[in-house]
C-alpha cells in the first residue's frame, strides 16, 4: 500500500501541482481576475481570458474555483475577509482609532488597487446576485460597522461630538477608496501618485483633513 507521501510524488509526478505550487497558481488566478474584472467586467470578462492572463490552463481556475462568479467572490473574499476581521477585532477591543481605520483602508487599497474598482462597478453599479450577496456577507462587517465604531469614538471624546457618525463613515469610506476608483484620471491629471511613497503620503494627508475636520 502506498503511504501518503508516496501517493503525493506520485500525483505530482503526473502533474499534479504541489500545495505551494498550487498556492502560487491560485494567487496568479485571483490577481489576474481582480485586474481583469475592474477593467473590463464580470460579465464581459472570459474565463478563457482570466486564465491566459495567469498563465494557466483554463481547466485549473474550474478546478481551484469551481464556476467563474465562485472565483469573483474569492477575489473579494481574499481582501474584504481580513478588512472585516480587522474592524471586528476594533470592535472587540473598546476602541478604533480614525487613524487606524484611514490605514487600514488605505493599506488594503494600496495592495490591492483594482478591488475598489470591482466593488463599485460590480455592486454599486450594479444589481444581481453579486450585489445581492454583497450587501447580506460584507457590507454589515465593513462599511455597516463603522457608524458604531465611530460613535464610540465619539463618546470617549475622540471624535468631535459635532459629527454625525453615519455621514463621517461614508466620508472616510469615500476618501479612502475614490482615489483608486478615479486612479485613471487623477495620475496623469492631478499629479496624485499611486507607488508606496504616494499612498504613504496620501494617508498622511486625509488623516491631516481628518484632525482639522472630524477630530474634537
Amino acid at each position: 500500500m502506498k503511504t501518503k507521501r508516496a501517493k503525493n510524488e506520485a500525483d505530482r509526478g503526473r502533474g499534479r501541482p504541489s500545495d505551494i505550487e498550487a498556492g502560487v497558481l491560485q494567487d496568479r488566478l485571483l490577481d489576474a481576475a481582480e485586474q481583469l474584472f475592474a477593467e473590463r467586467g464580470f460579465a464581459a470578462t472570459p474565463v478563457r481570458r482570466i486564465a491566459e492572463a495567469a498563465g494557466v490552463n483554463p481547466a485549473l481556475l474550474h478546478y481551484y474555483f469551481g464556476t467563474k462568479r465562485d472565483l469573483l467572490f474569492a477575489v473579494m473574499d481574499r481582501v474584504l475577509g481580513p478588512m472585516a476581521e480587522a474592524i471586528a477585532t476594533m470592535q472587540a477591543s473598546g476602541a478604533a482609532p480614525v487613524d487606524d481605520i484611514v490605514r487600514l483602508m488605505t493599506g488594503m487599497a494600496a495592495e490591492h488597487p483594482a478591488l475598489p474598482k470591482l466593488v463599485a462597478r460590480e455592486v454599486l453599479l450594479s444589481s444581481g446576485e453579486t450585489r445581492e450577496i454583497f450587501i447580506r456577507d460584507y457590507a454589515p462587517r465593513l462599511g455597516g460597522a463603522l457608524p458604531g465604531l465611530l460613535a464610540r469614538e465619539q463618546q470617549a471624546g475622540r471624535l468631535s461630538k459635532d459629527i454625525a457618525p453615519g455621514a463621517a463613515a461614508l466620508m472616510l469610506l469615500s476618501l479612502c477608496f475614490f482615489p483608486f476608483i478615479a486612479r485613471s484620471v487623477s495620475e496623469p491629471h492631478m499629479g496624485v501618485r499611486y507607488d508606496a511613497d504616494g499612498i504613504r503620503d496620501y494617508a498622511g494627508q486625509l488623516q491631516k483633513v481628518i484632525a482639522g475636520g472630524m477630530k474634537p
